[in-house]
């Protein structure tokens, strides 16, 4: 994922105390925002700390109530959210809405489960503490922050703020830059909802507001963006020993085998390659398609791609690409594959335009271009075919990523998923995973660490305390200097009972 922050900026004098939001389709300012300094950052992390001893204190319930109000909130100004998220970003009404309404289910799901995932609960102490009673619990960190992405200003975001809040943490939230409104949106509806009291809070600026972020007294930071500026987060982050969680994009792959229903496979293809004008982490970037049914696929997707196009009238089903930095990416990769021998199949060098980029599809493309092996970011698909699925497998793992994937099969869609090297794959479906509040987001290799969403999520933002609690006096105490040598050999005998087992090395 493409993104401006830079967390190791350096404040500039007479840097401007605002900035603007833009619509990218027009070039009309959307909003205008404060910069947030470092006493700004400071200042608010502060005010978290504070507010975190109210909200952390309260029971699992009384927390699951006010989120879900939140829930109810957005759900009945949907609208007015996804038109703020449409005019900054430039997607379609309908792609802005689908995003908040799967921000809305984890909400729920995070609200609902916290208290059972992260709840005390009993664990076995074993044959020599059978003494004891053994707990284990996970407790809030305490002030949690999040730098956000503007390619889903809600839905990504959501999944590290959501689940913060509900293990009990305050969040401070820096959004992109492209994107600030929206967060500022989503912060003041839940100070709504807590009755202005700093559970949310939103800083709003550039580079040096992020850089502020992770070397302030935070306890985590959830960071979603490039591969680049994650390595520049942690190492800020590391000035005070921050941990961290990482989503950093990834080249996600299709794979298509000989006995997969060809029109859902180009129909999720095209879909994953193109929606959002192909600016999703876990969208498709490249397909591999079995040589047997090569040509039929390409005559699907091709047809079903017919009239598909970017533009900024409400007809049209692909918006502008967002960061205008990001064009000459698009550009670059295109070139290189076709200076490479790939075959234009749809758009081309030419689809690449002023703020929009027009569907394009290249096939047989050297998995040495970039194409293949750096993360485009637009609304491109490269389509190669394969012998085999092996060699489908194997071309999608030669990554630095391992974010997502999908797998279309009739047969054999499972097995060749647990053998992708990724966070999460759908089987014929596209991104289904992200629908599924109780499953982990997160990726490996290049794509990060650390998940989101989930029991994983929610565990991400807390600490595990582990408690024992003498039930009664032990047999044998083993924590004294009291305990002598008939004592250490009732010990060896007890352990060798229990774990010496019947066969020995010979």
């Amino acid at each position: 994922m493409s993104t401006t922050l830079d967390p190791t900026a350096t404040p500039t004098p007479g840097a401007a105390e605002t900035f603007d939001s833009l619509d990218p389709a027009t070039g009309d300012v959307v909003g205008t925002h404060p910069v947030a300094g470092r006493e700004e950052v400071d200042a608010a992390v502060a005010r978290a700390r504070e507010a975190v001893d109210w909200w952390g204190n309260l029971s699992f319930d009384e927390r699951a109530e006010l989120l879900l109000t939140w829930r109810s909130v957005i759900t009945r100004r949907i609208a007015q959210l996804a038109d703020l998220s449409h005019r900054e970003t430039g997607k379609p009404h309908g792609d802005a809405q689908l995003e908040i309404v799967l921000a809305i289910e984890h909400i729920a799901w995070a609200a609902r489960n916290a208290k059972k995932v992260l709840g005390a609960r009993k664990v076995g102490s074993g044959l020599l503490m059978a003494n004891q009673s053994a707990t284990v619990a996970y407790h809030p960190l305490g002030v949690v922050g999040v730098i956000g992405p503007w390619n889903y200003p809600v839905f990504t975001p959501m999944g590290s703020i959501a689940y913060a809040l509900a293990a009990g943490n305050a969040v401070v939230f820096k959004p992109s830059e492209y994107t600030p409104g929206v967060g500022q949106w989503l912060a003041d509806s839940f100070r709504e909802v807590v009755q202005g009291r700093d559970v949310l809070q939103v800083v709003t600026g550039l580079g040096e507001t992020g850089n502020a972020l992770c070397r302030a007294r935070i306890d985590k930071l959830a960071f979603t963006g490039s591969a680049r500026t994650g390595k520049l987060v942690m190492a800020a982050c590391a000035e005070n020993l921050t941990p961290v969680v990482i989503e950093a994009g990834g080249k996600d792959s299709l794979i298509v085998d000989e006995d997969a229903d060809l029109q859902k496979a180009a129909e999720a293809a095209l879909w994953g390659g193109m929606a959002n004008a192909g600016q999703t982490c876990t969208g498709t970037e490249r397909v591999y398609v079995h040589r047997n049914v090569f040509d039929d696929f390409m005559t699907e997707i091709l047809a079903q791609a017919d009239g598909l196009r970017a533009a900024a009238d409400s007809a049209a089903q692909i918006g502008p690409i967002t960061m205008p930095s990001q064009l000459g990416i698009i550009r670059s990769h295109i070139d290189d594959a076709v200076a490479k021998g790939a075959r234009v199949a749809l758009g081309g060098p030419d689809a690449v335009g002023e703020r929009f980029v027009q569907p394009t599809i290249l096939t047989h493309v050297p998995e040495h271009s970039t194409a293949i092996t750096e993360e485009t970011f637009g609304p491109t698909l490269t389509i190669n075919p394969v012998d085999s699925m092996e060699e489908a497998v194997r071309l999608t793992n030669a990554t630095q990523y391992g974010l997502a994937g999908a797998v279309f099969s009739r047969a054999n869609g499972m097995s060749i998923a647990r053998r992708i090297r990724s966070g999460m794959t759908s089987v014929n479906s596209v991104i289904s995973f992200a629908a599924v509040p109780a499953l982990p987001f997160g990726g490996v290799g290049q794509s990060g660490f650390g998940r989101i969403h989930g029991a994983d999520g929610l565990r991400e933002f807390t600490y595990a305390k582990a408690i024992t609690r003498q039930k009664f006096a032990p047999v044998m105490n083993l924590t004294s200097f009291a305990r002598d040598a008939a004592t250490d050999g009732k010990v060896a005998q007890l352990i060798t009972l229990l774990h010496g087992g019947k066969q020995t090395l010979k």
